[in-house]
């Protein structure tokens, strides 16, 4: 602890999730400390009422953790300490903070329980969860100071997916865990592993690499980027920098090439490293960070390879083939949508910057530009692809990372040493960088690639505005005044929008503001919007950050905007001047009192502008087309919810004069209007007013909604008849909208309402008593509203500025302010006594009305009768009902949950079904986790747990009248619900419309208590203060956001409160009452009552203890009266609500029920009808899942778990639950056990449907550890293996496996629970075998056992040794004396099975393996009938079974047959494989036996019985045989496969070709422990033109799999892996260089192949030995060079590959062989290289490419040098480069006109992807050079007056003439390039104009390919800049535009 005291903390992960470390130096002693770093925000402090204090919270926390301490102690993990564990969870969410010594117990506790064996599955997830929420923010604890984690625990339980446990079994039907908890607790895990355990960690994991068995490699490179440690080391243990190990990972990622998981794994280690290192002084640092020069250049190639950018010709630099072999290895993989690589590549550069870069020619920095010039022009709209996103996606993580970075440094918060810190030079070149990319994507046609692009471009401006706001301000002019396409204008408003807030804060580009606001008003336009929608947001973000007030009142300096509007014109004139590299610096060049004055003169068009805004969004809403749904996410949708996010900051910066202003308009409109699709946008305008300011708004509306509302009633008959469907009369509209609007102007507006309050309250009854039809539903919303706005607590304030600020007069200096979050004052709502008697008045008017009218229509006295349809009647019941239902939600605050629940029976009969509310603020997806019920036997029906409330302001106290009458009306509200309910069940059971409001009115009453919960209030409030903050969250800073965005956090954390204190309540006899209701109603007959009613019951039992055992007997008895009354209905209804809702949990925990509900399930599944089919096969999982078994034995750390005991003794609270959990699994198991055999009797007797249903669930409930099965399902499974059906038979065979491997496993635990979930197995033949490390022959011999059959052990992993070797490796006894000892349980029942696998048994096995597959995809050999034999065979060969061994042969001999037929050979593969592979485990002389008997059988067919149709079966059977096995186990097979020659006279090509895959696959399972490679090797090569193709496929596969497994490096041990790496260089050693022999071979191979084809005619249209020989060849190398070790053939490519294969290209008579070449010749330049490895290459293309004398090869060339050049831009030196430049130049004047050509699209390619320097000198020196060359060698003029002669057209020219042509069209192609090499640059680079004038003047009139080439170039120009063009024009001169007149722009009609 002392050692790591000192050390600085680390970074954070990633700039969008998490704040770095603290940077608080308070030291770890300090137990109550909470927090690292203060709260940002002081939530209890803006509260306006009384809060609990901090004793009290911490008291309660104390005692939650005590439950949970005895919950775990006593072993009742679910629902025990889940339910604890919810309530830390709710705990924490009320933002209260534990001591960081509760947490750091806390955390090691949940680590420890989520990773405990034992522990149920799904409570793990939950543990891991809550481990995840503990440490999720890292300034909570600081890794290696406060806590450190151990790895081991981790890495077992990973262990058991990726490296399959050494015993060989994995225990099939009780899989432990899922992977992806696992993988996402690393990510949080691994910061705490100390760096102390690196060398532990390499010396377990690195031992099992090797590419032999490639998915090894890319398991342990899963595992260390899973688990590394890469915090920094503690001072003075250099072996734990990273410098120390980085060689040693670098080679491991050498050795697995062109893969593109290993690139991505290494690059997120690498990032991670670079992170947490920057901040440590002791880990040492330089321009490229912590790497060296040579690691960044590879880094950097690596980066480039994973852009997929494409470039020429080139196929893709990653191999399918190698990324295919991962296999487990995928589970580790880090989710690409979550950790995209682009995020790994950012992390890693900006982590690695410092002021070290500045200076220096090869830093991170240099390298960055260089590779952003180098993708330059993949930005461009005009140019998207595959690589598009990722490209931007890299840009915004980069600049996201600064921003983080910067911010993290300057606020102190990331401490590291000074000379690291970025500073403003650096920040500036970082923003120079990354400018034009993010310029040119904010106009991406892909939406997703505009979106990072424009937040990319905040972080940017934010970082430099002074260099990015010209740029943009350039841009946004034209686009905003019109002159450029819309999509244009688009992307300039949301730009805008984004910038908004940093322009407003930026001196001189503040005044711009108002007139952009003007130009963006043209946007809000309703035949477009999209771009209304992105108007609106704008003008949203400009009212958060700057007050509208006129700020030239009472000056007398200024007069109007006159000022204003001169200044921006001539700043406009002179961006148009200076174009797009307009530079703009108002901070020198503007004084501030100018500014101040131009600032003033531009606000005085505000009132112009609110004017002009109000009537433009009036226009809109007059022109909205009808929205079509409700929440279709239409665009005008979306328009209508934008509105009022907009005009509440709108109203809230309007000065009073223009506040008035626009209250008259809207108050003006809203009464002279009507316009129906534009009710609700309206309304949500009204109350933004009447929010912004209550008194002035409500004296202006209310009285001119009221008296509209009466006119409409009194003269237009509104509301007065019924009406059918959902839409509003016409006649009713008028009424309907004044209603709106007067409803959502009361709404939460405080107490201003009380001045209208009698208007208010009579205008509500007259509505109720006048209204019918669709207008009744508006007037109930009103009251709802209205009560809502009277009994809330919540914040009244909207405004910008505290109340002083206004005081003093606000100012420019108040543009952008930002408010501190630890200062504000807040004005909130609180409901006074007189509002809450109105309230409650209204409530009891309106509510006993309500009551009195149900009354009156259920008994029969009211006036409206059920006669006819009954309808009139419907709708009176269905009025009345959503009135209560609106009235009881709207005051639920003021409904107290303890008196909602005092009428208990005395008996205290309240089950203690215990249910927790929702976590607070989760998201929705969260909810299902969170509310799992924690159902209870009934043992512990009786008790209820005690629940934490903290104060949320509520206002009544119980002796209050007032609260009094409120509960009693709740009451009579319950009561009559369900005499309505009765009534509609005996009398109107087909009254769906009536059924709808009612179960929604039961599902207020009981869910709306204390909070308004049926409304999502909180969820709904969270979500849109989310999306406001979005645009003002900055990476690294901590709630910087607008005032009014600020003051909603506050109301939004006192919904949390309330919504926390909403816990479930105890049952009344009420609510019983009323849950038996809708528990009736969800079986109802009627599919939408049904849904009603099980939506509401849903709800309602969330909100009652007890709930769930009260339903589940009535509809469980409903499902059984269904099924047996085959009523689909009943069944449909039962099955949802028991098996798809919350109860299925309850259920598979309360085994009263779960045997009727599982036997009611499997009848239900012979319905004879679809739906419930359907639903059948839904429901199988959720019902397996209920027989799943419980927690046996759970492993813990005792001292982690007593960490959290309290201070008093709590043993006998523990005894007490240990009892109950005991005596509840002994109850659980009897139940189970009983079920499972009377599922037994069901299978063996009913139809294959049902009986397959029920085989599934028994398979669930009958395999237990203790047991094994019980007799008679052993015998349903062995009998079942052979049933007559297909689908019944697979089910029992895959059991039958299950129950086998659990035997196996069981024996192998020696029959101990707790080694089996420890995953501790004991295997008899295992032994540890010590290894010679220190014998530098060791390898040798131990490879050389391997040649002979004779062996004292087998080694069957392919690992020991292969990269290092460890003391001891694992290997399996040759002769195993002893078998596996099984005790009496396991012995019975393998004799139980022994006794039916009798000869019959197998016959019969045997038949249907043979049948005919029912599909093709099924006609392969099956893995799962092989391992069912493989059991039953082990079981045969002990002599345990009825049949005996002869039996077997003489059935297998039987099935084979005469062989002819596949089928046969199929089933004969399987027999066999199983029979072999049961053989390794059995005594010497028993395995002798088998294998004198299957050998000669495989060895004949091997040698004659193979066709096409059936190798496929026995390639397989012998992969099953050999893969992951010892080749001496199965010697006679490795013999004489490895003994095959070719036969050169036999023409049976298949019987060779299928020989060599035999062996191909041999080799490929064995690996190198394949050690008889040499006789075959030479017999290939030898034979390299076998005239069949084939053979020749089969040789060249096979040799590249030979040479591919000869490759092992075995180091002694890890530390000298480590060191030779390290000693080697910083990228440790090369590997697969080619041996000598390998050289050789090669050489001599090639050289042949030279031979043959000199001997070869040209022209000879037959096969010839270099044709032949060529292809075998190339399909060896191709093989080679798309797998991992290519790079052995690296020295092979200049001289001896290059030529060969532009030879073999050349061969046009056999397109095999061309085809092949080239598609080899491609793959070169995808080979990785190290530095300098690539010299010969280079020359050779150079030397080909300007010396050869077939022009095909020097075009073919050139292919590869463009290719070359880019992928390894980082890694060529600078002379190389030249060369490569220089030899393209020459090309240009090739005498072909194809080279020239292809020579000239190369030199552009290759000039676009240069570093910016390299590119500027090379294009002066060629455009020198090519301009040289054009004006030096003029086209001959013809003598004059010399007529020319009659043309013959057949003139040659003479040999000057076509040079000079070719001279000067190799100068135009030049130019050419250089101009092509910058297709989108706007404007072009300045030296662009000069050459098209160049080519235009000397050129355009050349007659022939010059002259066309010239037009071709000049009008590429113009195209590719259509878009930009009036800009473009701006860079040339007058001259210039005119010479190119006419040549660049023809006049259409020339």
């Amino acid at each position: 602890m002392v050692l790591s005291l000192d050390r600085k903390d680390g970074i954070v992960n990633s700039g969008a999730t998490s704040p770095g470390i603290g940077g608080s130096k308070e030291p770890s002693g300090d137990k109550n400390a909470t927090r690292n770093r203060p709260r940002t925000y002081p939530y209890f402090h803006y509260l306006p009422y009384k809060v609990e204090d901090e004793a009290q919270r911490q008291r309660n926390l104390a005692e939650i953790i005590g439950h949970l301490y005895v919950a775990v102690e006593g072993g009742d993990f679910s629902p025990g300490a889940l339910h604890w564990t919810r309530e830390i969870r709710n705990w924490l969410g009320l933002k209260f903070d534990p001591t960081k010594e509760q947490r750091i117990r806390l955390v090691k506790l949940y680590y420890e329980l989520a990773l405990a064996p034992g522990v149920d599955v799904t409570a793990a997830e939950r543990f891991s969860n809550m481990f995840m929420v503990l440490t999720k923010r890292k300034h909570y604890l600081r890794p290696g100071v406060d806590l450190t984690l151990d790895w081991k625990p981790l890495f077992r339980e990973l262990k058991a997916f990726v490296l399959p446990s050494e015993a060989g079994m994995v225990h099939t039907t009780n899989v432990k865990r899922n992977i992806r908890p696992l993988t996402k607790l690393c990510t949080f895990a691994q910061l705490y592993f100390e760096p102390n355990v690196i060398p532990v960690m390499l010396q377990e994991i690195l031992p099992r690499f090797n590419t032999s068995f490639t998915e090894e490699a890319f398991v342990v490179a899963g595992l260390l980027n899973l688990l590394f440690p890469t915090a920094p080391p503690p001072p003075g243990n250099d072996s734990l920098l990273p410098q120390y190990y980085l060689p040693a990972l670098f080679h491991l990622w050498s050795l697995m090439n062109r893969s593109r998981v290993f690139d991505t794994t290494f690059l997120d280690l690498f990032s991670r490293l670079a992170r947490d290192s920057l901040v440590s002084p002791n880990v040492p640092f330089s321009d490229c960070g912590i790497y060296t020069q040579e690691q960044t250049s590879l880094i950097f190639t690596a980066i480039l390879r994973m852009l997929d950018i494409p470039v020429g010709q080139a196929t893709s630099p990653y191999s399918g083939s190698v990324d295919l072999s991962a296999g487990l290895a995928i589970l580790i993989e880090r989710d690409q949508k979550k950790h995209p690589t682009a995020h790994h590549i950012a992390r890693w550069i900006v982590m690695s910057l410092s002021p070290a870069c500045m200076d220096s020619t090869t830093s991170i920095l240099t390298k960055l530009e260089g590779l952003i010039q180098a993708v330059e022009t993949f930005f461009h709209p005009s140019n998207s692809g595959g690589w598009t996103k990722t490209l931007h996606q890299l840009v915004y993580y980069l600049a996201d990372f600064f921003v983080m970075r910067w911010n993290r440094e300057k606020s102190g918060e990331m401490e590291m040493p000074e000379e690291r810190k970025l500073n403003e030079r650096l920040k500036r070149r970082f923003v120079l960088c990354l400018k034009e990319v993010v310029f040119m994507g904010i106009y991406s046609k892909s939406g997703t690639a505009m979106n990072f692009a424009l937040s990319t471009l905040q972080s940017l401006a934010y970082l430099e505005p002074e260099l990015i706001l010209p740029g943009v301000l350039q841009r946004v002019y034209p686009s905003m005044q019109g002159l450029v396409e819309v999509h244009r204008t688009t992307s300039s408003l949301r730009a805008l929008q984004v910038l908004s807030r940093i322009m407003v804060r930026t001196k001189g580009f503040r005044c711009h503001v108002t007139t952009m606001l003007g130009l963006a008003l043209p946007g809000i336009d309703a035949n477009d919007l999209e771009k209304t929608l992105y108007t609106l947001s704008y003008i949203q973000s400009v009212c958060y950050s700057i007050p509208l007030y006129d700020l030239t009142d009472g000056r007398d300096d200024i007069s109007g905007s006159m000022l204003a509007s001169q200044w921006i014109s001539s700043e406009v004139e002179r961006m148009e001047q200076d174009g797009s590299n307009v530079e703009i610096n108002y901070q020198d060049g503007l004084d501030d009192k100018d500014e101040e004055l131009i600032l003033r003169s531009s606000t005085s068009t505000f009132a112009e502008f609110v004017s002009a805004f109000l009537g433009k969004v009036f226009t809109l809403l007059e022109n909205l087309p009808d929205a079509a749904r409700v929440r279709s996410g239409s665009p005008e949708e979306n328009v209508i919810n934008t509105l009022p996010a907009t005009f509440t900051p709108l109203l809230a910066a309007l000065s009073p004069e223009l506040y008035n202003m626009a209250l008259n308009k809207v108050a003006d409109f809203v009464s002279n209007h009507v316009i129906h699709q534009a009710r609700d946008a309206m309304a949500f305008i009204c109350s933004a007013l009447c929010k912004v300011n209550p008194t002035t708004a409500l004296k202006r509306l209310v009285p001119v909604m009221i008296q509209s509302i009466r006119t409409e009633i009194d003269e237009n008959g509104a509301a007065s008849t019924r009406n059918t469907g959902s839409d509003v009369l016409p006649r009713d509209r008028a009424l309907v909208w004044s209603i709106s609007m007067l409803s959502m102007c009361v709404v939460h507006v405080g107490d201003a309402v009380m001045e209208h309050k009698v208007p208010l309250f009579d205008i509500a009854d007259y509505m109720q008593h006048k209204c019918k039809g669709i207008p009744t539903v508006h007037v109930s919303n009103y009251v709802h509203h209205l009560l809502l706005n009277l009994t809330g607590t919540y914040t009244i304030d909207y405004s910008l500025y505290e109340k002083h600020v206004y005081a003093r007069g606000v100012g420019p200096s108040d543009w952008g302010m930002i408010p501190d979050p630890q200062s504000l004052k807040i004005a909130w709502h609180v409901p006074k006594r007189e509002e809450i008697e109105f309230a409650v008045e209204l409530f009891e008017r309106q509510g006993a009305n309500a009551v009195r009218q149900l009354t009156a229509l259920t008994d029969g006295t009211s006036h409206v009768k059920r006669i006819g349809t009954g309808k009139e009647w419907s709708d009176e019941v269905s009025r009345n009902l959503v009135l209560l239902r609106l009235l009881l939600s709207g005051v639920s605050v003021l409904f107290d949950a303890d008196v909602a629940s005092k009428a208990v029976n005395a008996s205290g009969d309240h089950d203690g079904d215990v249910d927790m509310p929702l976590v607070n603020g989760h998201t929705p997806q969260d909810h299902d986790v969170e509310t799992s019920p924690t159902s209870i036997e009934e043992a512990e029906e009786n008790e209820t747990k005690p629940t934490y409330k903290y104060p949320a302001g509520y206002v009544l106290t119980n002796t209050d009248p007032l609260y009094i009458a409120l509960h009693e009306l709740r009451q009579k509200s319950g009561e009559i619900l369900h005499t309505v309910h009765e009534f509609l069940v005996q009398k109107q059971q087909d009254d769906v419309a009536c059924f709808g409001p009612l179960y929604t009115a039961y599902r207020s009453w009981f869910i709306d208590v204390g909070i308004e919960r049926s409304a999502h209030v909180l969820d709904r409030v969270t979500r849109l203060l989310t999306a406001d903050i979005h645009p003002y969250k900055i990476s690294g800073l901590r709630k910087e956001y607008p005032r009014p965005l600020l003051l909603r956090r506050a109301n939004v954390y006192h919904l949390q409160r309330l919504r926390h204190n909403s816990y479930p309540r105890p049952k009344t006899e009420l609510t019983k009452t009323l849950l038996l209701d809708l528990a009736h109603s969800s079986v109802s007959p009627y599919a939408e009552v049904r849904r009603n009613a099980q939506s509401a019951g849903e709800a309602a039992l969330k909100a009652i203890i007890g709930a769930r055992s009260l339903v589940i007997p009535p509809l469980l008895k409903a499902l059984e009266e269904g099924v047996a009354r085959s009523d689909f209905a009943l069944i449909k209804g039962g099955m949802y609500s028991l098996i798809f809702s919350s109860l299925s949990r309850t259920i598979a925990r309360d085994w009263r029920f779960a045997p009727r509900v599982i036997k009611a399930y499997i009848s239900a599944s012979t319905a004879d009808k679809t739906s419930v089919q359907k639903l059948c096969t839904t429901a199988t999982p959720v019902v397996m899942d209920l027989g799943r078994p419980l927690e046996r034995m759970v492993i813990l750390d005792q001292d982690i778990v007593r960490a959290i005991s309290p201070p008093e003794n709590v043993d006998e609270r523990i005894e007490k639950v240990r009892a109950k959990v005991l005596k509840k699994r002994a109850n659980v198991d009897s139940k189970m056990a009983a079920l499972s055999d009377d599922l037994v009797d069901l299978a063996k007797i009913s139809h294959w449907k049902k009986a397959s249903r029920t085989a599934a669930v028994v398979l669930s409930l009958g395999l237990r550890f203790e047991s094994i099965a019980s007799e008679r399902l052993i015998d349903l499974l062995v009998k079942g293996a052979v049933e007559s059906h297909p689908g019944l038979r697979g089910l029992y065979g895959g059991a039958l496996v299950a129950l086998f491997s659990l035997i196996d496993t069981r024996a192998y635990s020696q029959h101990e629970y707790e080694n089996y979930i420890t995953d501790n197995p004991y295997h008899p033949a295992k032994i540890n075998i010590q290894t010679k490390q220190d014998d530098p022959n060791w390898t040798n011999e131990y490879l050389a056992n391997f040649a002979h059959p004779e062996a004292d052990y087998y080694v069957d992993h392919e690992h020991p040794g292969w990269l290092v070797w460890e003391k001891t490796m694992t290997a399996y006894k040759a002769n195993l004396k002893t078998d596996t000892k099984y005790d009496k349980v396991e012995q019975k029942a393998l004799a139980q099975i022994g006794k039916i696998l009798d000869r019959e048994w197998f016959s019969n096995l045997f038949d249907y393996f043979k049948q005919e597959p029912r599909d093709t995809g099924s006609d392969r050999f099956r893995i799962t009938n092989a391992m069912l034999l493989y059991f039953a065979f082990t079981l045969l060969l002990q002599k345990s079974t009825a049949a005996t061994f002869s039996d077997i042969k003489e059935e297998t001999a039987r099935i084979y047959g005469d062989g002819t037929d596949k089928h046969q050979h199929r089933a004969a593969a399987e027999i066999v494989a199983a029979l072999l592979s049961s053989a390794a485990e059995v005594p010497l002389e028993v395995r002798t036996d088998v294998w004198n008997y299957a050998f000669p059988m495989v060895q004949k067919i091997f040698a004659d019985g193979l066709t096409p149709e059936n190798s496929s079966y026995w390639i397989s059977c012998l992969h099953m045989v050999l893969h992951g096995k010892d080749p001496r186990r199965s010697w006679p097979i490795v013999d004489s496969l490895a003994s095959f020659r070719l036969d050169m006279s036999s023409n049976a090509a298949f019987k060779e070709s299928s020989k060599i895959q035999l062996l191909c696959q041999c080799v490929n399972d064995l690996g190198w422990h394949f050690q008889l490679e040499k006789p075959i090797m030479d017999d290939f090569l030898t034979h390299i033109d076998h005239p069949y193709k084939g053979v020749r496929e089969a040789m060249g596969g096979t040799l590249a799999v030979l040479y591919r497994t000869r490759y092992h490096e075995s180091y002694k041990d890890v530390e000298t892996f480590i060191d030779s790496q390290r000693k080697s260089s910083s990228i440790g050693v090369a590997p697969y260089q080619p041996t000598d022999d390998f050289s050789k071979t090669i050489q001599d191979v090639f050289g042949r192949l030279e031979q043959w084809r000199q001997e070869r005619e040209p022209g000879q249209q037959t096969p010839s030995s270099y044709t032949s020989g060529g292809k075998t060849v190339l399909l060896w190398l191709d093989s080679a060079l798309s797998s991992y070790e290519c790079t052995e053939l690296l020295r092979f490519f200049p001289n001896v590959f290059m030529e060969q294969l532009l030879h073999m290209m050349d061969v046009k008579e056999d397109q095999e062989l061309q085809g092949l070449a080239y598609h080899v010749f491609r793959h070169l330049p995808n080979i990785p290289h190290r530095f300098g490895e690539d010299t010969e290459l280079i020359e050779s293309l150079i030397r080909i490419g300007t010396k050869s004398s077939l022009w095909h090869q020097r075009l073919r060339v050139l292919i590869n040098m463009q290719v070359i050049y880019f992928r390894r831009l980082f890694l060529l030196p600078r002379e190389q480069q030249q060369n490569l430049f220089e030899c393209v130049a020459s090309m240009l004047e090739d005498a072909q006109l194809e080279v020239r050509l292809g020579a000239s699209s190369t030199l552009s390619g290759m000039i676009r992807c240069s570093p910016a320097e390299m590119r500027t000198s090379m294009i002066e020196d060629l455009n020198g050079k090519f301009t040289k060359m054009l004006v030096d060698s003029p086209l001959l003029k013809k003598p004059k007056g010399k007529l020319s002669a009659p043309s013959t057209r057949a003139s040659t020219p003479t040999p000057e003439q076509s040079k000079l042509v070719l001279t000067r069209h190799a100068a135009v192609l030049g130019l050419g390039a250089l101009v092509q090499a910058f297709p989108y640059s706007s404007p072009p680079p300045s030296w662009i104009p000069g050459v098209l004038t160049t080519l235009a003047n000397k050129a355009n009139n050349d007659p022939g390919m010059v002259g066309k080439s010239v037009k071709s170039i000049l009008s590429d120009f113009k195209k590719t800049r259509q878009d930009t063009w009036q800009m473009d024009l701006k860079a040339f001169t007058q001259e210039q535009a005119e010479d190119l007149d006419g040549v660049l722009w023809r006049s259409y009609f020339v």
